[in-house]
């Protein structure tokens, strides 16, 4: 072999190792994303998105968000290039603009809820935004929830609807060593739900409060089953990330337990030590696909998007179904009976390829 060439390995080997050895402990692995999919069994929608976390669906559109704060729209299979709005998002690590869900009555009030990270007078909150939006641009928005504590990190930021019809809002923690997620006075670390005008519904587990569940620590994914149970992910700080059945009224523990060993609170249906950091997640509903009931989860260290299957507190089996796209944030069931991915490799965790962030469609 050419000496030059032997020496030029060396260095570059040196080079690697140094970047390895100057990396936190508890870093994931960097995944390497497909720069192309060869696989005819994924579309790819959209590319270039800008650190997009959630999606949502009506009819023929899909709205995704970005975190720097603009709602985008793929319609008819295309990215349009105006965004529906940009919101005023603080530009922190694990915050900005977040969750967006539609109104199950959406194709006749047109209502999109989306939630956003903001800066007060040198502190960070959480608001839920009630869109209206006209011909894919907003044209009113109404303040649901406000003042919900913000971080630097940990914001949770999921909401959804409900088989009840109502809204429901996961949030996170304004500190890695706060309590609040154990203060039923504060919104923080909570399941909260709300009817769709924001108001409190009679049927709450605490009388006159938002709160659903509490003890949660930062949740990234939201989904029923069948039978109508709640389920959710949660990243733990290091390791430890957990699935929780999420019933009215209970505690999930944190910041006093991690996975379980504590009386008082509820036990996660499965704990994942290493940390997979769970996403989205949703019950296969479908008629397109062979996944019958199954809790699709998607994962950003783990880097697969997995199909598990779960009877009540028990998960029966758990197997990936995608990979090779890099980190996945966000998974959800469209109309058309196909799953939609996003990918996470933009934010700052991974190797993004000149196409990345990307919007795929599963299709067997």
């Amino acid at each position: 072999m050419n000496k030059k060439i032997r020496i030029a390995g060396i260095i570059a080997a040196l080079a690697v190792s140094a970047i390895i050895l100057s990396s936190p402990s508890s870093a994931p692995p960097l995944p390497q994303p497909n720069v192309e999919s060869k696989n005819e069994s994924i579309q790819v929608l959209a590319t270039n998105l800008k650190k997009p976390w959630a999606i949502a669906f009506a009819q023929d559109r899909i709205f995704v968000t970005e975190k720097e704060g603009a709602i985008r729209v793929i319609q008819s299979n295309a990215l349009l290039d105006e965004p529906l709005t940009v919101l005023r998002a603080a530009n922190v690590y694990g915050g900005g603009l977040l969750g967006i869900t539609t109104h199950p009555d959406f194709e006749n009030n047109h209502f999109l809820y989306a939630y956003y990270t903001y800066s007060e007078n040198d502190a960070l909150f959480n608001k839920v935004l009630r869109i209206t939006e006209s011909d894919n641009k907003l044209k009113d928005a109404v303040i649901i929830i406000d003042e919900i504590p913000g971080s630097q990190f940990y914001n949770g930021g999921v909401i959804k609807f409900g088989p009840d019809g109502k809204l429901y809002i996961a949030t996170g923690l304004p500190s890695e060593n706060s309590h609040d997620s154990q203060d039923l006075f504060s919104l923080a670390g909570k399941i909260l739900r709300l009817n769709d005008d924001g108001t409190i519904p009679d049927d709450n587990p605490f009388p006159n409060s938002p709160v659903f569940s509490l003890g949660h620590r930062d949740p990234q994914g939201m989904a029923w089953d069948k039978h109508g149970s709640l389920y959710v992910t949660e990243t733990g700080p290091t390791k430890n990330d957990e699935i929780n059945l999420v019933k009215p009224g209970q505690n999930y523990g944190w910041p006093e337990q991690e996975c379980s060993g504590e009386e008082d609170y509820a036990d996660p249906v499965k704990c994942y030590d290493p940390s997979i950091e769970p996403g989205g997640i949703v019950f296969y509903s479908g008629d397109k696909l062979e996944y019958n009931d199954s809790l699709i989860m998607a994962t950003l260290r783990g880097s697969n998007l997995y199909k598990l299957d779960v009877s009540g507190n028990e998960i029966l089996s758990q197997k990936s179904i995608l990979g090779g796209t890099g980190r996945i944030r966000d998974v959800g069931l469209g109309p058309d009976g196909y799953l939609y991915v996003i990918t996470s490799n933009t934010d700052g965790k991974a190797f993004p390829d000149k196409l990345d962030d990307k919007l795929l469609r599963i299709l067997k």
